[in-house]
Protein backbone atom coordinates (compact mmCIF):
# COMPACT_ATOMS: atom_id res chain seq x y z
CA UNK A 1 0.00 0.00 0.00
CA UNK A 2 1.42 3.56 -0.93
CA UNK A 3 -0.20 7.13 -1.61
CA UNK A 4 -2.81 8.51 1.14
CA UNK A 5 -5.03 5.61 3.12
CA UNK A 6 -8.42 6.32 4.70
CA UNK A 7 -8.27 5.85 8.04
CA UNK A 8 -11.06 5.42 11.08
CA UNK A 9 -10.44 6.38 14.41
CA UNK A 10 -12.00 3.52 16.63
CA UNK A 11 -11.45 4.13 20.64
CA UNK A 12 -13.00 6.52 23.79
CA UNK A 13 -13.07 10.07 22.85
CA UNK A 14 -11.22 11.10 25.54
CA UNK A 15 -8.52 8.99 24.50
CA UNK A 16 -8.44 10.03 21.05
CA UNK A 17 -8.10 13.50 22.36
CA UNK A 18 -4.97 12.60 24.79
CA UNK A 19 -3.30 10.32 22.08
CA UNK A 20 -4.16 12.82 18.74
CA UNK A 21 -3.64 16.18 19.83
CA UNK A 22 -3.65 19.20 17.05
CA UNK A 23 0.18 18.79 16.14
CA UNK A 24 -0.28 14.00 15.59
CA UNK A 25 -3.72 15.52 13.80
CA UNK A 26 -1.96 17.30 11.23
CA UNK A 27 0.33 14.85 10.71
CA UNK A 28 -1.85 12.17 10.12
CA UNK A 29 -4.14 14.48 7.80
CA UNK A 30 -0.60 14.42 5.40
CA UNK A 31 -1.32 10.90 4.60
CA UNK A 32 -4.54 9.90 5.60
CA UNK A 33 -8.55 10.81 4.82
CA UNK A 34 -9.91 10.62 8.16
CA UNK A 35 -12.69 11.93 9.95
CA UNK A 36 -11.67 13.76 13.91
CA UNK A 37 -15.14 14.04 14.43
CA UNK A 38 -15.78 10.10 14.10
CA UNK A 39 -14.86 8.50 16.72
CA UNK A 40 -16.21 4.27 16.84
CA UNK A 41 -16.91 3.45 20.38
CA UNK A 42 -19.30 0.71 18.85
CA UNK A 43 -18.29 -0.85 15.44
CA UNK A 44 -22.64 -1.37 14.93
CA UNK A 45 -23.44 2.22 15.01
CA UNK A 46 -24.69 3.33 11.44
CA UNK A 47 -21.50 6.16 11.00
CA UNK A 48 -19.26 3.61 12.19
CA UNK A 49 -20.26 0.99 9.12
CA UNK A 50 -20.45 3.62 6.72
CA UNK A 51 -16.75 4.63 7.50
CA UNK A 52 -15.66 1.04 7.67
CA UNK A 53 -16.87 0.21 4.15
CA UNK A 54 -14.38 2.86 2.70
CA UNK A 55 -11.56 2.03 5.52
CA UNK A 56 -8.24 0.75 4.63
CA UNK A 57 -6.76 1.62 8.30
CA UNK A 58 -8.20 1.74 12.18
CA UNK A 59 -6.47 3.54 14.39
CA UNK A 60 -7.31 1.82 17.73
CA UNK A 61 -6.70 2.89 21.31
CA UNK A 62 -8.67 1.89 24.81
CA UNK A 63 -12.04 1.79 24.46
CA UNK A 64 -11.49 0.29 20.72
CA UNK A 65 -14.16 -2.67 20.80
CA UNK A 66 -13.69 -6.38 19.81
CA UNK A 67 -12.73 -6.19 15.72
CA UNK A 68 -15.25 -9.71 15.16
CA UNK A 69 -16.12 -11.45 12.31
CA UNK A 70 -18.90 -9.30 11.14
CA UNK A 71 -16.69 -6.12 11.70
CA UNK A 72 -14.16 -7.43 9.69
CA UNK A 73 -16.79 -8.12 6.98
CA UNK A 74 -18.29 -4.78 6.77
CA UNK A 75 -14.86 -3.41 6.09
CA UNK A 76 -14.12 -5.02 2.54
CA UNK A 77 -10.79 -2.68 2.39
CA UNK A 78 -9.37 -2.94 5.40
CA UNK A 79 -5.56 -3.58 5.47
CA UNK A 80 -4.21 -2.91 8.44
CA UNK A 81 -4.85 -2.48 12.34
CA UNK A 82 -2.55 0.40 14.19
CA UNK A 83 -3.16 0.03 17.65
CA UNK A 84 -2.09 3.65 19.74
CA UNK A 85 -1.92 1.05 23.20
CA UNK A 86 -0.12 -1.97 24.13
CA UNK A 87 -2.17 -4.84 23.87
CA UNK A 88 -3.63 -6.22 20.87
CA UNK A 89 -5.23 -9.24 22.52
CA UNK A 90 -8.82 -7.79 23.91
CA UNK A 91 -9.11 -5.74 20.58
CA UNK A 92 -8.71 -8.12 17.86
CA UNK A 93 -10.99 -11.69 17.52
CA UNK A 94 -9.61 -15.65 16.00
CA UNK A 95 -11.10 -14.05 12.67
CA UNK A 96 -8.62 -11.24 12.26
CA UNK A 97 -5.54 -13.70 11.87
CA UNK A 98 -6.94 -15.83 9.65
CA UNK A 99 -7.26 -12.52 6.73
CA UNK A 100 -3.97 -11.67 5.89
CA UNK A 101 -4.24 -8.20 7.34
CA UNK A 102 -1.62 -6.21 9.31
CA UNK A 103 -1.62 -4.96 12.84
CA UNK A 104 1.07 -2.48 14.96
CA UNK A 105 0.98 -2.01 18.57
CA UNK A 106 2.71 1.09 20.46
CA UNK A 107 3.72 -1.89 22.98
CA UNK A 108 7.47 -0.16 22.78
CA UNK A 109 6.06 3.37 23.48
CA UNK A 110 4.07 2.18 26.41
CA UNK A 111 7.07 -0.19 27.64
CA UNK A 112 9.36 3.03 29.02
CA UNK A 113 6.60 4.57 31.15
CA UNK A 114 5.83 1.07 32.85
CA UNK A 115 9.82 0.82 33.08
CA UNK A 116 9.78 3.95 35.13
CA UNK A 117 7.53 2.88 37.12
CA UNK A 118 8.68 -0.58 38.13
CA UNK A 119 12.37 1.14 38.89
CA UNK A 120 10.83 3.55 41.18
CA UNK A 121 8.84 1.00 42.82
CA UNK A 122 12.16 -1.07 43.45
CA UNK A 123 14.15 1.71 44.92
CA UNK A 124 11.27 3.00 47.01
CA UNK A 125 10.49 -0.26 48.49
CA UNK A 126 14.35 -0.83 48.69
CA UNK A 127 14.02 2.10 51.22
CA UNK A 128 11.12 0.54 53.34
CA UNK A 129 9.43 3.91 51.82
CA UNK A 130 5.67 2.81 52.00
CA UNK A 131 6.61 0.85 55.25
CA UNK A 132 8.11 3.40 57.17
CA UNK A 133 5.45 5.81 55.64
CA UNK A 134 2.13 4.00 57.30
CA UNK A 135 4.12 3.92 60.56
CA UNK A 136 4.92 7.93 60.34
CA UNK A 137 1.73 8.42 59.74
CA UNK A 138 0.85 6.65 63.15
CA UNK A 139 3.23 8.86 65.29
CA UNK A 140 5.98 6.18 64.82
CA UNK A 141 9.26 8.63 63.94
CA UNK A 142 12.68 6.78 64.80
CA UNK A 143 16.30 6.92 63.43
CA UNK A 144 16.26 3.53 61.00
CA UNK A 145 19.36 4.75 59.13
CA UNK A 146 21.37 2.31 60.50
CA UNK A 147 19.27 -0.94 60.26
CA UNK A 148 20.33 -3.37 57.79
CA UNK A 149 16.75 -4.12 56.34
CA UNK A 150 16.35 -0.86 54.53
CA UNK A 151 18.69 0.57 51.71
CA UNK A 152 19.80 -0.79 48.06
CA UNK A 153 23.60 -1.36 47.74
CA UNK A 154 24.47 -4.70 47.57
CA UNK A 155 21.07 -5.88 46.40
CA UNK A 156 19.99 -8.72 44.10
CA UNK A 157 16.80 -8.06 41.80
CA UNK A 158 15.44 -11.13 40.14
CA UNK A 159 13.57 -10.08 36.88
CA UNK A 160 11.00 -12.79 35.41
CA UNK A 161 10.39 -12.41 32.13
CA UNK A 162 12.83 -10.65 29.28
CA UNK A 163 10.09 -8.76 27.57
CA UNK A 164 10.38 -5.20 26.21
CA UNK A 165 9.46 -3.80 29.72
CA UNK A 166 11.86 -6.62 31.43
CA UNK A 167 14.64 -5.41 29.33
CA UNK A 168 14.03 -1.71 29.99
CA UNK A 169 14.10 -2.18 33.82
CA UNK A 170 17.46 -4.21 33.43
CA UNK A 171 19.15 -1.77 31.77
CA UNK A 172 17.62 0.88 33.92
CA UNK A 173 19.16 -0.96 36.98
CA UNK A 174 22.68 -1.79 35.45
CA UNK A 175 23.64 1.64 36.27
CA UNK A 176 22.33 1.30 40.22
CA UNK A 177 24.72 -1.52 41.48
CA UNK A 178 22.10 -4.18 41.74
CA UNK A 179 23.63 -8.16 41.12
CA UNK A 180 20.38 -9.19 38.18
CA UNK A 181 19.17 -12.48 38.06
CA UNK A 182 16.54 -13.23 35.36
CA UNK A 183 14.35 -16.03 34.82
CA UNK A 184 12.93 -16.59 31.18
CA UNK A 185 12.97 -20.12 29.03
CA UNK A 186 13.31 -18.56 25.66
CA UNK A 187 16.94 -17.42 26.56
CA UNK A 188 20.28 -18.86 26.59
CA UNK A 189 22.70 -17.71 29.41
CA UNK A 190 24.81 -15.68 26.94
CA UNK A 191 21.68 -13.64 26.10
CA UNK A 192 20.99 -13.12 29.64
CA UNK A 193 24.35 -11.66 30.18
CA UNK A 194 24.17 -9.26 27.12
CA UNK A 195 20.92 -7.63 29.46
CA UNK A 196 23.33 -7.91 32.25
CA UNK A 197 22.05 -10.67 34.10
CA UNK A 198 22.72 -14.13 35.23
CA UNK A 199 20.14 -16.36 33.73
CA UNK A 200 18.46 -18.95 36.61
CA UNK A 201 15.95 -21.02 36.96
CA UNK A 202 12.33 -19.01 38.64
CA UNK A 203 13.10 -21.06 42.20
CA UNK A 204 16.50 -19.77 42.47
CA UNK A 205 15.33 -16.34 41.46
CA UNK A 206 13.16 -16.78 44.29
CA UNK A 207 15.25 -17.98 46.95
CA UNK A 208 18.19 -15.85 45.70
CA UNK A 209 16.91 -12.01 45.46
CA UNK A 210 15.73 -9.72 47.80
CA UNK A 211 13.08 -7.87 45.15
CA UNK A 212 11.46 -9.67 42.64
CA UNK A 213 10.12 -7.88 39.47
CA UNK A 214 7.21 -9.80 36.96
CA UNK A 215 7.41 -8.86 33.86
CA UNK A 216 6.36 -11.96 32.22
CA UNK A 217 3.28 -12.80 30.00
CA UNK A 218 -0.57 -13.43 31.18
CA UNK A 219 -0.88 -16.69 29.51
CA UNK A 220 -3.22 -19.90 30.26
CA UNK A 221 0.25 -21.75 31.61
CA UNK A 222 1.49 -18.52 33.28
CA UNK A 223 -1.60 -18.25 36.07
CA UNK A 224 -0.49 -18.15 39.28
CA UNK A 225 3.15 -18.71 38.13
CA UNK A 226 4.12 -17.17 41.38
CA UNK A 227 2.17 -19.13 44.11
CA UNK A 228 2.37 -20.08 47.66
CA UNK A 229 5.56 -22.41 46.67
CA UNK A 230 7.53 -19.92 45.11
CA UNK A 231 6.47 -17.10 47.57
CA UNK A 232 7.72 -19.42 50.42
CA UNK A 233 11.46 -19.26 49.01
CA UNK A 234 11.37 -15.52 48.91
CA UNK A 235 13.83 -14.81 52.19
CA UNK A 236 12.68 -12.94 54.86
CA UNK A 237 12.03 -8.81 54.08
CA UNK A 238 11.84 -9.87 50.66
CA UNK A 239 10.26 -7.02 48.49
CA UNK A 240 7.63 -8.43 45.28
CA UNK A 241 6.81 -5.87 42.28
CA UNK A 242 4.19 -6.65 39.88
CA UNK A 243 3.41 -4.41 36.63
CA UNK A 244 2.70 -6.84 34.19
CA UNK A 245 -0.44 -8.94 35.15
CA UNK A 246 -2.55 -9.75 38.06
CA UNK A 247 -2.99 -13.06 37.23
CA UNK A 248 0.24 -14.29 37.22
CA UNK A 249 0.57 -13.64 41.05
CA UNK A 250 -2.20 -16.33 43.20
CA UNK A 251 -3.39 -13.25 45.37
CA UNK A 252 -4.63 -15.40 48.14
CA UNK A 253 -1.39 -16.77 48.68
CA UNK A 254 0.66 -13.12 48.53
CA UNK A 255 -1.79 -12.08 50.99
CA UNK A 256 -0.89 -14.18 53.31
CA UNK A 257 2.98 -14.20 52.90
CA UNK A 258 2.11 -10.23 53.54
CA UNK A 259 0.15 -10.01 56.33
CA UNK A 260 2.78 -12.29 57.96
CA UNK A 261 4.86 -9.24 57.91
CA UNK A 262 7.24 -11.81 56.42
CA UNK A 263 7.26 -9.83 52.99
CA UNK A 264 6.59 -6.65 51.19
CA UNK A 265 4.83 -6.09 47.71
CA UNK A 266 3.97 -3.49 45.10
CA UNK A 267 1.36 -3.95 43.04
CA UNK A 268 0.20 -2.21 39.95
CA UNK A 269 -2.01 -4.73 38.65
CA UNK A 270 -3.79 -7.71 40.74
CA UNK A 271 -6.17 -10.67 40.48
CA UNK A 272 -9.36 -10.08 40.23
CA UNK A 273 -8.68 -5.90 38.82
CA UNK A 274 -10.05 -4.24 40.45
CA UNK A 275 -9.62 -5.67 44.15
CA UNK A 276 -13.16 -5.70 45.88
CA UNK A 277 -13.63 -3.04 48.39
CA UNK A 278 -12.25 -3.58 51.92
CA UNK A 279 -9.73 -6.39 50.46
CA UNK A 280 -6.89 -7.17 53.27
CA UNK A 281 -3.84 -6.22 51.13
CA UNK A 282 -5.29 -2.35 51.15
CA UNK A 283 -4.84 -2.11 54.74
CA UNK A 284 -1.18 -3.94 55.09
CA UNK A 285 1.43 -1.50 56.11
CA UNK A 286 3.73 -3.28 54.33
CA UNK A 287 1.73 -3.45 50.76
CA UNK A 288 1.30 -0.58 48.14
CA UNK A 289 -1.49 -1.30 45.79
CA UNK A 290 -1.87 1.26 42.99
CA UNK A 291 -4.82 0.66 40.13
CA UNK A 292 -2.88 0.21 37.20
CA UNK A 293 -1.11 3.01 36.61
CA UNK A 294 2.30 2.16 35.15
CA UNK A 295 1.37 2.29 32.04
CA UNK A 296 1.16 5.64 29.82
CA UNK A 297 -1.29 7.89 31.56
CA UNK A 298 -2.12 11.95 30.92
CA UNK A 299 0.84 13.58 29.22
CA UNK A 300 2.49 10.14 28.26
CA UNK A 301 -0.39 9.17 25.89
CA UNK A 302 0.43 11.37 23.34
CA UNK A 303 3.38 9.46 22.92
CA UNK A 304 1.42 6.41 21.68
CA UNK A 305 -0.52 8.55 19.40
CA UNK A 306 2.88 9.35 17.95
CA UNK A 307 4.14 6.06 17.47
CA UNK A 308 0.54 5.27 15.55
CA UNK A 309 0.38 7.96 13.85
CA UNK A 310 4.22 7.23 12.44
CA UNK A 311 3.10 3.68 12.07
CA UNK A 312 0.40 5.39 9.47
CA UNK A 313 2.97 6.81 7.61
CA UNK A 314 5.13 3.93 6.93
CA UNK A 315 2.06 2.23 6.08
CA UNK A 316 1.19 4.95 3.53
CA UNK A 317 4.46 5.23 2.12
CA UNK A 318 4.92 1.08 1.99
CA UNK A 319 7.65 0.92 4.51
CA UNK A 320 7.73 -2.27 6.80
CA UNK A 321 5.60 -1.16 10.34
CA UNK A 322 8.02 -1.13 13.58
CA UNK A 323 5.35 -2.31 15.93
CA UNK A 324 4.02 -5.56 13.55
CA UNK A 325 2.10 -7.93 15.94
CA UNK A 326 1.68 -11.67 14.27
CA UNK A 327 -0.91 -14.28 15.24
CA UNK A 328 2.55 -16.17 17.08
CA UNK A 329 3.49 -13.31 18.76
CA UNK A 330 0.56 -13.77 21.06
CA UNK A 331 2.07 -16.38 23.21
CA UNK A 332 4.85 -14.18 24.09
CA UNK A 333 3.05 -10.87 24.58
CA UNK A 334 0.95 -9.89 27.67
Amino acid sequence: MTGRVTAVIAMRPDVAAAALPARLRARLDSVADVDHDLVVTDFADPGARAALACADVLLTGWGCPLLDGPTLDAAPHLRAVIHAAGSLKHHLGADFWTRGLVASSAADANAYPVAQFTVSALLLAGKRTFRVANAYARGDFRDLSTSQAFGNADRTVGVIGASRIGRLVLGMLAGHGFHLLLADPTLTPAEAAGLGAELVGLDDLFSGSDMVSVHAPSLPETRHLIDDRCLGLLRDGAILVNTARGSLVDTEALTRHCASGRIDAVLDVTDPEPLPTGHPLFSLPNVLVTPHLAGAMGTEVSRLGEFAVAEVERLARGLPLVGAVSAEDLARIA
